[in-house]
């Protein structure tokens, strides 16, 4: 019997030098924490340790924005030029998520059609917050316009909650699950998930703690239309109730640090078994981590069907590349 294939990484980050030492130099600490040294070497020695065939790279927070339009739109054209680079040297191992330039919208836009058109990226990721606007903000439509015209794949990645971080507890502990529930939140709630039905959205992390507090969200939406005084009104319209969990159901989530034997029932009672997807968050969740996280996983009780649909089923229904064959 053949090996089975190994696993596609939707959340797996690359960190160049020049970049890693622009953080540096001025003083940011992504998620509270060092900038990681990183390599393309590197991350593939952490894959082949982990079964995993493919990773989607991905820069993380703070993206390229750093405050200057002119100055974040060649950032991420330098950073989407490399993880290009990355791919064209290493296929199949490798695909990647572009960088834009929000909160620039003319920016961000003319970024992704040459990263799709040009480059081959397989989608873009979009912090969950840019400058403290999240991603449903109302001055963002042109952007999701076009990405739902583009049928992209949308990467939400947590970037700093726009406050001050409590003293002692770095940021991706729990502000980053926090961001990302707050834009998820908002995309369904002013409607934009429906309105652009075209993108297919991933949620990093499980999607925060989005499954477990579902039904608060659901019960938002009904107090926004005046049914809460019903008294049975969750017991009464059980359909209604269905329909509106489907919608937040048409989230992806990846598992990346979220397959403890706590997070990762709560995630798999919620959510639709076909948008799971596997993640590690190398590199900063560095090596023990990550295997740590998978080992987790795989002595987690999910049935076979389920946990082969994770390590990359269900990724190969959204990235052609993932079936490549090596040059």
């Amino acid at each position: 019997m053949g090996r089975r294939p190994g696993r596609v990484d939707v959340h797996h980050h690359a960190v160049p030098t020049f970049y890693r030492r622009l953080l540096e130099e001025r003083g940011l600490r992504p998620g509270g924490v060092a900038v990681p040294d990183w390599t393309p070497d590197r991350s593939l020695r952490v894959m082949d340790r982990n079964g995993i065939a493919t990773s989607i790279l991905s820069v993380s927070t703070p993206g390229a924005w750093l405050g200057d339009d002119r100055q974040g739109r060649h950032l991420a054209r330098r950073l989407n030029e490399f993880c290009a680079g990355v791919v064209d040297d290493n296929r199949p191992r490798f695909g990647f998520f572009a960088t834009l330039t929000l909160p620039d919208v003319e920016g961000a836009i003319a970024e992704a059609e040459h990263a799709l058109d040009v480059l081959g990226a397989d989608g873009v990721v979009l912090l969950s917050n840019a400058a403290g606007r999240y991603v449903y903000d109302p001055g963002f439509e042109p952007l999701l316009a076009y990405l739902h015209e583009r049928r992209a794949v949308v990467f939400v990645h947590p970037g700093e909650l726009p406050a001050e971080p409590a003293p002692g507890i770095p940021s991706f502990t729990a502000d980053f699950l926090l961001d990302t529930v707050r834009a998820a939140s908002g995309l369904v709630l002013n409607g934009s998930l429906e309105k652009y039905d075209g993108i297919t959205w991933i949620l990093a992390h499980a999607g925060g703690f989005l499954p477990y507090i579902s039904h608060r969200i659901l019960l938002t939406m009904l107090r926004g239309e005046h049914k809460l005084s019903q008294a049975k009104a969750l017991v009464d319209r059980r359909r209604e109730t269905k329909r509106r969990l489907d919608l937040l159901r048409r989230f992806y989530f990846d598992i990346a640090l979220s397959s403890s034997p706590t997070a990762l029932p709560s995630l798999t009672a919620f959510a639709d078994p076909t948008r799971l997807l596997y993640g590690s968050d190398f590199p900063f969740a560095p090596s023990p981590a990550v295997r740590f996280m998978r080992q987790e996983y795989e002595e987690s009780a999910l049935d076979a069907d389920l946990r082969v649909a994770i390590d990359r089923g269900n990724a190969e229904a959204l990235f052609r590349r993932v079936g490549e064959e090596p040059r």
